[in-house]
């Protein structure tokens, strides 16, 4: 008996493993296609850039600063955001970069393996800007499915118009909802 019992724990903390790396895999991927994107954005604002400039030269007038500064500055943006999703995938793999060469190295390394500088102790803001994403996306789910209970509910008010018995379904309906609404209340002042 105990030879299965320790065959289940390993097995259990395997599977506890597998799945939070899976679950990091995931994230990082998720991450990565993000940042793809935002790479594609900016590659297209090059693109208006050149036009601008190049459209000022065939008509041989001045270009305006101001129309070429407005486009770089989106690019600025887009830059922030793409070193932040940088900083969160090296979070995930528990890496950071070197302060001097940029390399990426192991988070808790105190000197960089490639250029030898010391390293100095980064803040826990990178595990905050993580539990941000993650509560971004648990509103956004809890957005959805709060939007579809509102659809189901006029679906239901609309089928009961047309039955004509909607005056004791709809109240009920109604008590339902407040009921449902109640317990949200209680749930986000417990919290």
């Amino acid at each position: 008996m105990a030879f299965f019992d320790k065959l289940g724990k390993k097995a259990s903390e395997a599977y506890k493993i597998t799945a939070d790396k899976t679950g990091k895999l995931a994230k990082e991927t998720k991450i990565k296609f993000k940042m793809g994107d935002l790479k594609s954005q900016i590659n297209d604002i090059y693109e208006e850039i050149g036009k601008i400039v190049y459209e000022k030269h065939v008509k041989k007038e001045e270009i305006s600063m101001s129309e070429v500064e407005e486009q770089c500055t989106k690019i600025d943006v887009i830059t922030d955001e793409i070193e932040d999703l940088q900083k969160q995938t090296l979070e995930l793999r528990d890496k950071k970069l070197c302060t001097n060469c940029f390399k990426e190295i192991e988070k808790n390394a105190k000197f960089c393996p490639s250029c030898g500088a010391e390293q100095q102790e980064e803040e826990a803001k990178e595990v905050e800007i993580l539990e941000d994403v993650e509560t971004n996306e648990v509103e956004e789910d809890e957005q959805i499915n709060n939007q579809i209970e509102m659809d189901e509910i006029e679906i239901q008010e609309e089928n009961n118009e047309d039955d004509g018995n909607n005056d004791d379904e709809i109240s009920n309906l109604e008590k339902t909802v407040q009921v449902e609404s109640n317990v949200e209340e209680n749930e986000d002042e417990d919290k």
